[in-house]
């Protein structure tokens, strides 16, 4: 059973903690799928990963790109996509995956202040605790860090 954990953003947005959370999945040896709502969401997130700041770099490319599966970080729009055979699945804004079970770590990030993605999040608590996942639910502090909730 994969370790599922629920990332509650309420400080920030998912451009600005997304790529700390990359950082540290590659800083672990794992390779990482980030799966989108949409294309343009993908596309977005690719660009964003090669501008978000000047002092780093977060090997990445898409689904929709060539040699997928080379790729450390692979963003996509599938709910299957494991081309990179990946440790880690991030799911964002929404997105809802296929079975989890062969991955080390899965993780929902959604908007506290969207509605539709907070509920979504709670329904996919009740999905994944009745598949046999152990999960943990983080929050944002006022600072932005995150807070084990349980």
């Amino acid at each position: 059973m994969a370790e599922v954990l629920f990332y509650h953003l309420t400080e920030s947005r998912l451009e600005e903690a997304l790529p700390d959370l990359l950082e540290r999945s590659l800083a672990r040896g794992w390779r990482v799928v980030v799966q989108c709502v949409s294309e343009e969401r993908r596309d977005a997130l690719d660009h964003h990963l090669w501008t978000f700041r000047d002092d780093s770099f977060l090997p990445h490319g898409t689904d929709g790109q060539a040699s997928p599966e080379h790729q450390p970080i692979l963003i996509t729009t599938s709910a299957d996509e494991a081309a990179n055979k990946p440790d880690v699945r991030f799911m964002v804004e929404g997105a809802t995956p296929g079975d989890l079970s062969a991955y080390v770590r899965a993780i929902y990030m959604f908007d506290g202040h969207d509605s539709e993605q907070t509920d979504h999040a709670r329904s996919r608590w009740r999905v994944e605790q009745a598949a046999g996942h152990q999960l943990t639910y983080w929050q944002q502090s006022e600072d932005r860090k995150w807070v084990k909730k349980r």
